[in-house]
């Protein structure tokens, strides 16, 4: 069916547009990405020039596991407009070698988000048209819309389409065999290994559909050449849909895995915008109805943090939720999950979301940790992090401090118990704590326990192994929410106090008095690390600090004069052994710089919190705050970015789209919102 409606409104804040100026520089344009998603998993991206440069990109990358199995099914749709007997082709292609073919992007007169939907406007001397890309939420089908509302006579579009089906990690290349397809009436099926179940339906309004079965080898990945990996595939053009565009008209081009192609439907945008309304609804409910209007970026974080949330079955098969860490190639991971959720969810209004996801880790805790992460196809978690189950409790203390919610910590109360018993006793990789001194320590050689996990083989990059400065500054705050948590419970404290109280004592051994700021780790196997990183901002950012305020107020003046950027705060001071400045090249080489001086954005909030917490200067802060609206139009349109590179212009690199940084950046603005409206400023 033919929606007639006009569908060029917006119901969430305009973005940053980009014109001719970028969308018709190819270099600018490839470089700039966009990015919708289904919260089961499932996603689509690709380049605001339309051309794919990453082995990541498509139009239906499906979760055929919920929120894993990433499968590519439509790498591309490549449009031509005909009217009269012009034709103009609206796709983008580069192929290995250099040649573009086609060009479409020299026609994109202007690229916008309208909510979390990408927009693209063509126009040429003779016509307009307009495309928007979404997809329905909790099912692997993604939308395209083509609206003629600007010529008065009708256009003919056809749309050729490149098709795949491999894991999301990997590369296609031509084969003699090729997948049957069938053609009927207004849908393409193309059939998968997996069975119906995990058939490509791609379905276009009024159209008529021809196969075809061909080929096309040879589709250059420039951002995989920039990574040392594979830089070309080839993908299956399965064949053509075609369709009469009338004047005024809107027609769907639909996209599903499944045994039935799924429709077209005119109410499935006025859905999303819905859903994003009313996220900006729950966040303004949250700050409160009279709070002063907020930037504009940071409502378009508040849409994109609903990007990382999804759903996930607890083991009794009762719907649960998760955090993709990252897009594109990032899974479910504990870690990210959890420092990931106070701005995600509990700043965003969404408690509802916080406490799901709470209970579904809960459910996979052992011996006394969460996982690390959930691998890609559906395997047994893997458990190897000291951090992300002392992260957990502290997203169970945001989340009771947000909702006063005892049922929930009651029910927690148990997990949070065998947590501590269990890293008292001893856990996995030699995670316990030290009796001489109350500290956790953690580590053995070939694993990789902490944020700072990069590992290429056999050669952990840092290793950290000992007595890392934030782990036993979360398992001091952890420590003291658990005698806050009995108290409230009306449960014995007296255990946890008495932990407590060593830790603490412990704690002070991290003052590195020469150095005038803490140590890194202590009791490695090279004795202490005095290295210049910003874990230290945890000892200033969480709760039961330990450390004197005058010895914090240094750490976080220390951490800003040698590790803070525009991004965030680089994980290794300029100068220290190691330091590297620039991010890039192959695996090695980039795992090798990931946490030798990096820029990560997530840092952002402790540091925005600890600084706060010890000095109180909103004005300050404001201004290190400022310059984070930029990022969501560097490469991420209207998102934030994993990492940037340590030297300036901290150009960004990794993940284009990355839970915990669009966290903590909205987090870290909330708190001195919270705090300049405290203060009457």
């Amino acid at each position: 069916m033919t929606a007639a409606s006009d569908d060029r409104g917006a119901t969430a804040p305009s973005s940053e547009r980009l014109g001719r100026d970028i969308c018709a520089d190819l270099e600018a344009a490839e470089r700039r990405e966009w990015l919708v998603t289904n919260g089961a998993g499932a996603y689509a991206s690709g380049t605001v020039a339309g051309l794919p440069t990453r082995g990541y990109h498509g139009l239906l990358v499906a979760a055929l596991q919920p929120p894993v199995g990433r499968t590519l099914e439509l790498a591309a749709a490549l449009e031509t407009v005909a009217l009269d007997e012009e034709s103009v082709e609206l796709g983008t292609v580069r192929w290995r070698g250099g040649a573009i073919a086609p060009a479409g992007y020299a026609f994109v007169e202007e690229f916008r988000l309208d909510g979390t939907v990408p927009v693209w406007r063509y126009a040429t001397p003779r016509f307009t048209l307009e495309k928007r890309i979404w997809m329905d939420q909790g099912a692997n089908v993604t939308r395209i819309a083509y609206a003629n509302h600007w010529s008065d006579a009708p256009l003919t579009l056809s749309v050729k389409l490149l098709t795949d089906h491999r894991d999301y990690h990997g590369r296609t290349f031509a084969s003699g065999a090729t997948p049957a397809i069938a053609a009927a009436g207004d849908t393409l099926s193309i059939e998968a290994p997996g069975g119906p179940a995990a058939t490509l339906h791609v379905r276009l309004d009024g159209g008529r559909a021809e196969a075809a079965g061909v080929w096309y080898r040879g589709v250059d990945l420039a951002r995989e050449r920039d990574r040392g990996l594979t830089d070309a595939e080839d993908h299956l053009f399965a064949g053509t849909l075609t369709t009469e565009l009338a004047p005024g008209a809107t027609v769907q081009l639909v996209a599903s895995v499944g045994e039935a192609a799924a429709a077209p439907d005119a109410g499935a945008l006025d859905r999303r915008r819905r859903r994003d309304a009313d996220l900006l609804s729950a966040w303004t409910a949250a700050r409160g109805e009279a709070a002063p209007a907020a930037p504009d970026w940071v409502a378009r974080l508040v849409l994109a943090a609903d990007q990382f949330v999804v759903e996930r079955r607890r083991p009794d098969g009762t719907p649960g939720r998760s955090v993709i860490a990252g897009y594109h190639w990032f899974s479910d991971w504990g870690r990210d999950t959890m420092i990931s959720l106070p701005g995600l969810a509990i700043e965003t209004g969404r408690l509802d979301v916080a406490r799901s996801i709470l209970l579904s880790f809960a459910d996979a805790i052992d011996g006394g940790m969460i996982p690390n992460r959930f691998p890609d196809q559906g395997e047994p978690p893997e458990f190897n992090t000291v951090d992300a189950t002392f992260w957990f409790i502290e997203a169970i203390r945001a989340y009771y401090a947000a909702s006063g919610d005892t049922n929930t910590l009651a029910t927690l109360f148990a997990a949070l118990d065998d947590i501590i018993a269990h890293h008292v006793a001893g856990t996995r990789y030699g995670i316990g704590v030290d009796p001489r001194d109350g500290l956790v320590r953690a580590g053995e050689p070939g694993v990789q326990l902490t944020w700072m996990d990069a590992k290429v083989g056999d050669w952990v990059v840092t290793p950290r192994i000992g007595k890392p400065v934030e782990v036993n500054a979360l398992w001091c705050s952890g420590l003291a929410f658990m005698v806050e948590a009995a108290g409230a419970l009306g449960k014995p404290a007296d255990r946890y106090r008495d932990l407590l109280e060593r830790a603490s004592t412990g704690f002070r051994r991290f003052w590195n008095p020469e150095r005038g700021h803490c140590f890194d780790v202590l009791d490695g196997p090279h004795g202490h690390d005095p290295a210049l990183r910003p874990n230290q901002v945890m000892a200033a950012s969480l709760p039961g600090r330990a450390l004197p305020d005058e010895q914090l107020r240094a750490v976080v003046r220390t951490c800003e004069r040698a590790l803070s950027t525009p991004a965030g705060l680089r994980s290794l001071a300029p100068g220290e052994p190691g330091y590297t400045p620039h991010y890039g090249g192959d695996q090695r080489s980039r795992d090798g710089a990931y946490h030798q001086g990096t820029v990560w954005g997530w840092l952002i909030g402790p540091f925005v919190e600890a600084h706060l917490a010890l000095f109180g200067d909103i004005a300050h802060l404001e201004r290190i705050l400022r310059p984070l609206g930029d990022q969501l139009r560097i490469e991420g349109v209207g998102t934030v970015g994993e990492i940037f590179e340590a030297a300036p212009p901290h150009a960004p690199r990794g993940c284009i789209a990355q839970a915990w940084s669009v966290a903590e950046y909205l987090r870290a603005w909330s708190l001195v919102d919270r705090a300049k409206r405290a203060a009457g400023t």
